[in-house]
């Protein structure tokens, strides 16, 4: 089943040639991230398994889901915007069951250090949990 925001960022990126391009628009991404509470830059909101500082908060309304992020690293931050872009205003349930496709398709993660990698995917677990809480919470 194909997803309309992640086709989207597949077609944005076909555009680009080389990873370079690619790179450069990711770090452009950064400034899109939904800034996170001043409050919320601590150990608790920090994302384990990243290299560089992560951290990602999210809050339910309306029976939707909205993340709010930062990185100290900018490329971080551009990856971290393309995660909130897929996921962002989707039900709990949405965000579990979704296939993040568009990262395997456009290179994504065979084109970052395997540190980065890493932290992608802690990223994306640390995403589903908070869908995940949010979705117990409403039974």
């Amino acid at each position: 089943m194909t997803d309309k925001r992640q086709e989207e960022i597949i077609e944005e990126f076909s555009i680009f040639d080389d990873w370079l391009d690619k790179y450069e628009y990711i770090i452009s991404l950064s400034d899109s991230l939904p800034a996170i509470d001043e409050a919320h830059r601590t150990e608790k909101y920090l994302i384990e398994g990243c290299q560089s500082r992560v951290w990602i908060d999210a809050e339910l309304k309306d029976g939707a889901v909205y993340y709010s992020a930062d990185s100290d690293a900018i490329i971080v931050k551009g990856i971290i915007a393309l995660l909130i872009k897929v996921l962002n205003g989707r039900s709990p349930q949405e965000i579990i069951d979704l296939d993040l496709y568009f990262i395997e398709a456009i290179g994504l993660k065979e084109n970052l250090s395997p540190t980065r990698g890493n932290g992608l995917l802690a990223a994306i677990k640390q995403m589903r949990l908070y869908a995940l809480a949010f979705s117990v919470e409403k039974k």
